[in-house]
């Protein structure tokens, strides 16, 4: 196991929460593991002028920044966007900046694709893709093989805690290896309801 990499990341399910803070303009997110325990947070960075320009510019072309947090409000990592004008290129950085994985969007209507890829050797290390209405997404390894999934079920005790629609599940294959690459994976894929409405 590769203990460098940040402790959030060593869990497998991840059960994401939307909270709509509509002062700030963003959305965040809470992040539990599969005992209901809180092990972190999304959050949206807008700065002032990013918020008038939502009311005058296309979002789906605006830049946009998402902090992934522990719940000692340590940075865990960051994933951006720059301007863009047709399929976003999206980075994902390490607590120290350092880049982990670039994403790239593909277009295929109501059936949203992303490639992670490695920021050093270019490789193709995963792909998300799936139905964005009915909220299924398949994640695979850079063979085609399935290593998890992204979905609107929450298993066990919490769909009984958590009842409203706006949560999801994502479920990484325990075999996975701890590493950089995971790092980047399990992001994406968190963030991923975030990604998809600042995509749309």
């Amino acid at each position: 196991m590769n203990k460098q990499i940040p402790p959030f990341f060593l869990s497998d399910e991840y059960f994401i929460d939307e909270k709509v803070n509509f002062l700030k303009f963003a959305n965040e997110y809470k992040v539990y593991n599969d005992q209901g325990t809180q092990i972190g947070i999304i959050k949206q960075r807008i700065s002032g002028w990013h918020k008038v320009l939502t009311l005058l510019v296309d979002k789906r072309m605006m830049p946009f920044k998402l902090e992934i947090t522990d719940i000692n409000d340590q940075l865990q990592a960051t994933i951006t966007r720059g301007w863009t004008f047709w399929m976003s290129k999206i980075f994902v950085t390490d607590p120290l900046g350092v880049e982990v994985g670039i994403i790239k969007q593909k277009f295929k209507l109501f059936k949203p694709t992303f490639t992670i890829s490695s920021p050093t050797s270019g490789e193709e290390i995963a792909k998300i893709s799936g139905d964005w209405k009915a909220w299924n997404f398949t994640i695979t390894n850079n063979a085609g093989a399935e290593m998890g999934k992204i979905s609107k079920k929450w298993a066990g005790a919490l769909k009984e805690v958590f009842t409203t629609a706006d949560k999801y599940n994502v479920s990484i294959d325990p075999s996975y290896a701890e590493s950089n690459q995971k790092v980047a994976i399990v992001a994406t894929a968190i963030t991923i309801d975030m990604v998809l409405k600042e995509s749309k």
